[in-house]
Formats: C-alpha cells, structure tokens, sequence
C-alpha cells in the first residue's frame, strides 16, 4: 500500500542518516588525530632543528665562563705576586730603621691581595701606633684579620691600646677581653691582656671589678711579672684595688 511505501522510504532515510552521522564522526575524529599528529609531528622538528642551537649557546656560555675564571684567576694570582714583593721591601726597610718608608709600603701592600696584604694591615698599624697616630693604627687594626692565636691575641691587644688613646675605655676593655679569648689559654698573652684590663677598669673607677681581675691573674698565673721580674706585684695591685673598692662603699 502506498502507507507502507512512505514508511519504508522514511526508514531507509533514517538509516541512512544514522550512517552519515557515524560515517562523518569518525572522518571528524581521523582528523582530529591527524591534525594532532602533525602538531606533534611539527613540534618535534622544531626541537630537533633546534637542538644545536641550544648546544652551541650551552658550549659558548661555559666556554665564557671558563675564560673569565681564568682571567681573574691570572689578575689575581700577578697582584699577589706584587703585594708579596712590596711586603718585602717594607719588611727590608723596617729591619734598617726606615720606618717612614716601611709605612709607605705597608700601606701601598695593603691595598693589595692575599694573605701578606692582610699582614700589610697590622705593621702599618704597628708604625702608626708607635708614631702616637691611635686613630689611623686603629683603622688598618679593623682591616686585619687572623685566625692563628698569638698573633690574633697581640692585634686584639693592640687594638685595646689605641682605644685607650683615643680614651674609649669600655671599646679597650672588649679589646682585651677578646684578646684573651683568642689566646687559647697562652700563658704569656692571656695574662697580659687581663693585665691591661685590670688597669683600664682602675682608671675608670671600677675598683672592685679590677681587684677581681688582678686576683684572676694571681690566682692563675702566679709567676706573670707585668714588666719583667723587676716589675711590679699583681698581689699588691689587687690589694690596692680592694682597698681602694672598700672606700667607695
């Protein structure tokens, strides 16, 4: 009958419909896939072309590196040289009793590298302080630096001096008490430093606190003589101290 005729087309169209949608589906994901595969495909290229560009840069940049290194470690090693030749000649001139001209090396090596600039430092700041220039001894004192005690212990000793120069008394009483820290326990610097201590705490007053230090010494280091076996008692300072803390009370 012509209904089932019209039904018939009409089922058929469906079907056919249904196998376009599919059909077109899986054409839309191919391309999908495809398109991925040569973005990847694309990107993969890139690296690749680009790979030794990148390897050179890397090469190149260490290359540089490499080359400045060695610069610096040529500059370095030829300013040391000169500061070591000029420490020299300041030592040469000093062992004669030209200290002016020591000083004027001295000063010339301290600004130079290494560890005979940092020696630099401390004998022209031996110098200036025995020429009465506190302030300028104690400004290349600041520039010193020494890990090894006794010479470490000396230069915190001398720094100490200066302050009491320059009349900074308590900056003098941390000198010297870093001084003795950084002796180790030398039976000879440990003592001396407590010694000056002692005196600067006298000088500002502090009598108690300097009959404590004097004991300390005579406690501890019963054989150090200040200035030699003629020189004077540590146990009469301490009593002298103490007599002289009771008075203030």
């Amino acid at each position: 009958s012509i209904n089932f005729a019209v039904r018939e087309i009409n089922r058929k169209n469906r079907k056919n419909k249904k196998k376009m949608a599919t059909t077109d589906k899986k054409q839309a994901t191919r391309t999908t896939i495809d398109e991925l595969n040569e973005k990847l495909s694309s990107a993969e290229q890139s690296v690749e072309k680009n790979k030794k560009k990148i390897l050179y840069a890397v090469i190149a940049a260490v290359a540089v590196v490499a080359i400045g290194f060695w610069a610096y470690y040529g500059f370095y090693q030829n300013k040391v040289s000169e500061t070591k030749e000029l420490v020299g000649k300041a030592d040469a001139a000093k062992m004669e009793g030209q200290d002016s001209m020591a000083l004027k090396l001295y000063k010339q090596a301290a600004e130079g590298y290494g560890k005979f600039a940092n020696r630099a430092n401390l004998e022209a700041a031996i110098i200036l302080f025995n020429q009465g220039k506190a302030a300028d001894a104690l400004t290349y004192l600041e520039a010193y630096s020494s890990e090894e005690s006794l010479i470490g212990s000396m230069a915190q000793t001398l720094k100490g001096d200066c302050n009491v120069n320059l009349k900074k008394y308590d900056d003098a009483v941390a000198c010297y008490e870093k001084a003795v820290k950084v002796a180790d326990g030398n039976k000879m610097l440990v003592p001396f430093a407590m010694y000056k201590k002692a005196i600067v705490l006298a000088a500002q007053n502090k009598h108690a606190e300097a009959a404590k230090v004097f004991e300390e010494i005579s406690n501890q280091y019963p054989a150090f003589a200040p200035h030699g076996q003629g020189g004077l008692d540590i146990q009469k300072l301490m009593e002298q101290e103490k007599f002289r803390a009771a008075g203030d009370k």
